[in-house]
């Protein structure tokens, strides 16, 4: 499993209605893209959840790295591109994935939670660590999954959340999903993800 997320801010006069449009028109295109297990058209709009900025901020789950090389060299992303210029591309490495309650309740909101992972820290307690608490977030009302991932590079860990419940009790960056792809979220086994 990869995570990637790219976050596009917007000016704070930005009329998020554009998203909402861009997102009800194209955001089926995923429903089957080949090797995504997951991706939830996320938004934070200024002044609500407690957000400072209006932006845009889709999070991937990717059951294969050749769906996500195919859609990040593909038209999907090169549209996206062509419409808010190329944005960073933050990229995790799967470390953990639970499903949630099983309910068939619609995804309302996201939160990101990412905290650094310091110098000094037993890496060998992180894996456990990402495990148990993916998990419980997991086992929470409302929860439809949970995963976490380590991104090597920052050092930087990350628990992602989608929650049906528009004010989820976790905390971090809360986001409004607008639609959730889910193609081949099956193929994620629970738990550590090698």
């Amino acid at each position: 499993m990869h995570a990637l997320q790219y976050e596009i801010t917007l000016p704070a006069d930005y009329d998020m209605d554009v998203i909402r449009e861009r997102v009800a028109t194209k955001g089926h295109l995923l429903d089957d893209f080949p090797g995504l297990a997951a991706k939830a058209y996320l938004m934070r709009e200024r002044g609500v959840a407690g957000s400072p900025v209006n932006q845009y901020a889709p999070f991937y789950l990717w059951a294969t790295p050749e769906g996500m090389n195919s859609f990040l060299w593909g038209p999907g992303f090169r549209g996206l591109v062509a419409d808010f210029g190329r944005p960073e591309v933050q990229h995790w490495m799967g470390v953990a994935y639970a499903p949630g309650r099983p309910g068939g309740a619609p995804a309302r909101a996201a939160v990101r939670r990412r905290t650094p992972i310091a110098a000094d820290a037993d890496l060998d307690g992180l894996v456990p660590d990402v495990e148990r608490e993916v998990a419980e977030l997991a086992a929470s009302e409302g929860v439809l999954f949970a995963a976490g991932a380590v991104d090597p590079r920052t050092w930087e860990r990350c628990v992602f959340s989608v929650w049906s419940d528009p004010e989820p009790a976790a905390e971090g960056e809360v986001f409004q999903v607008l639609h959730l792809s889910e193609p081949e979220r099956d193929r994620l086994k629970p738990g550590r993800q090698w």
